[in-house]
């Protein structure tokens, strides 16, 4: 059984082989969907680190919140990630938004296989620091 401290560190491990799964089927809609999933969890196992929780109103852990907080708390604040980590998280959850919701747009290869190797750094970068963090 999977610690609940770590679930969502491997989920995010699963979502970045998904995105490069799906990269190499040419699927660059679904890769980009799992590029940014990868970097969301892995920022959520982050925040559970760090001791953050999600707002009790809702008990979830939203976008918005997850991206604020991560941003402003974890890379502004306490440091413990660098800069770059936030443009990623952004530039994935856009090029998600492209993916999922855009009618006429399509993620590309190109933006696709960027988005992959971003999610890589992410999960990366947070699976490194997982252990300072405590």
């Amino acid at each position: 059984m999977i610690e609940r401290a770590t679930v969502y560190l491997e989920k995010a491990q699963e979502s970045v082989a998904g995105a490069q799964s799906e990269l190499a089927n040419a699927r660059y809609n679904n890769a980009a969907n799992r590029a940014y999933y990868a970097c969301f969890q892995a920022a959520i196992h982050a925040l559970n680190e760090a001791g953050i929780q999600p707002p009790r109103a809702t008990d979830r852990w939203g976008h918005g919140f997850v991206q604020a907080r991560f941003h402003g708390d974890l890379i502004g604040h306490r440091k413990r990630y660098p800069a770059e980590l936030r443009v990623i998280l952004e530039h994935t959850f856009r090029l998600r938004q492209t993916a999922d919701y855009h009618r006429r747009d399509h993620v590309t290869e190109v933006q696709a296989a960027r988005a992959a190797r971003q999610a890589e750094t992410f999960v990366a970068a947070v699976t490194r620091a997982g252990g300072r963090q405590r």
